[in-house]
C-alpha cells in the first residue's frame, strides 16, 4: 500500500493506525511526502530554538524518519517540492513550492514512485477539502488522480518505469462522527474540549465514507508517531493528547476512508482496505 501526504506529520495525523496495523500484518507500506514542511510553525515551545529554526527542513526530515519507523513504513519518498505555506502568505509565491509546480512534472514524479513501489492500494487526500484548504493538501489531490490513471498506461511517462496498475484509490477523511465522539468523551470525563463551534461548522463528508478500519489496538502507535514530530506537536496539546490513548480509542476506534475508485468492482461498506483483492 502507498499513502500520499503533503508534509511531514500528516502521515501521523491521518491514517497512522491503519498503516501500523497493515504493516504489522506483513503489508509493505510506502509513504510519499510531497514537501519538506519548510513553512511549518514551531508549535512546541521546547523546540522553539534558533538552531532548530535555522535547520527546520533537516529537523523535519529527521522527525519524519522517526515517525515512519514507528508507524511501520518500509519506504519513504520525497516528491521534492518546497512547502507552499498557508493560503495568502508570501511562501505561496516561491517558484519552488509544490503549489506552483507544473502539474505534468509533479504527476510524472508520482507515477515513477507508484511504478517503483507497485502498490495495490493507494490512499490520498479527498476531492472536497472545504474544511482545510491548504495549497499543498489541494495539490496532493490534483496530482493523485492523474497519477492513478497514468501509472498503468504504457503510453504515459514511458521513461518513468514499467507500467503498474493499482487496484483501489481511497481518500482519507476526519469524520464529523469522530469529532463528535471525541468531544463527547472530553465532556464525559469533565475535561475541557478542544473542539469549538468552528469544528462543527465544517462541511461533513460522513455520507461519503465507505470504509471504517478498527485501529483501536494501534492508538498508542499513532500517539508515538505524532510525538516524533517534536517541532509540530506540543506534547501538552489538548487537541492531540487531552484524552489518554485508550479513551480516545474507546470514543472512536476507527480510521475513516472514502473509496474513490476501484478496479475490482464496488464493495459496499468495508472494514478492510484490501477487501476484494485476492
Amino acid at each position: 500500500m502507498m499513502t500520499i501526504h503533503a508534509h511531514p506529520d500528516d502521515e501521523s495525523s491521518k491514517g497512522a493506525g491503519s498503516v501500523a496495523m497493515y504493516s504489522d500484518a506483513g503489508v509493505i507500506a510506502s509513504l510519499v511526502c510531497c514537501t519538506g514542511g519548510e513553512e511549518g510553525d514551531i508549535l512546541n515551545p521546547a523546540m522553539d530554538l534558533p538552531e532548530v529554526k535555522e535547520n527546520l527542513a533537516k529537523v523535519r526530515r529527521d522527525e519524519l524518519a522517526r515517525a515512519a519507523e514507528i508507524i511501520g513504513y518500509k519506504h519513504v519518498h520525497y516528491l521534492g517540492y518546497r512547502d507552499s505555506g498557508m493560503p495568502d502568505t508570501d511562501a505561496n509565491e516561491n517558484p519552488d513550492c509544490f503549489a506552483n509546480a507544473p502539474l505534468e512534472e509533479a504527476v510524472e514524479r508520482l507515477v515513477r514512485i507508484i511504478r517503483e513501489e507497485r502498490p495495490h492500494v493507494i490512499v490520498t487526500y479527498p476531492d472536497d477539502q472545504q474544511g482545510y484548504q491548504h495549497p499543498d493538501h489541494l495539490r496532493v489531490f490534483d496530482i493523485s488522480l492523474p497519477a492513478w490513471e497514468a501509472a498503468g498506461d504504457s503510453s504515459k511517462y514511458s521513461e518513468s518505469g514499467d507500467p503498474w496498475t493499482p487496484l483501489k484509490l481511497y481518500y482519507t477523511t476526519w469524520s464529523r462522527a469522530r469529532i463528535e465522539a471525541l468531544h463527547n468523551m472530553f465532556l464525559k470525563l469533565e475535561i475541557e474540549s478542544p473542539f469549538n463551534e468552528a469544528w462543527f461548522d465544517r462541511p461533513s463528508q460522513d455520507h461519503r465514507i465507505t470504509t471504517k478500519i478498527d485501529v483501536s489496538d494501534f492508538s498508542q502507535r499513532r500517539t508515538d508517531a505524532l510525538l516524533a514530530h517534536a517541532t509540530q506537536v506540543d506534547p501538552e496539546s489538548p487537541f492531540w493528547f487531552g484524552l489518554p490513548s485508550d479513551k480516545s480509542a474507546e470514543a472512536y476506534p476507527w480510521d475513516d476512508y472514502i473509496l474513490a475508485f476501484s478496479r475490482v468492482g464496488p464493495i459496499g461498506n468495508e472494514t478492510d482496505l484490501f477487501e476484494g483483492l485476492a
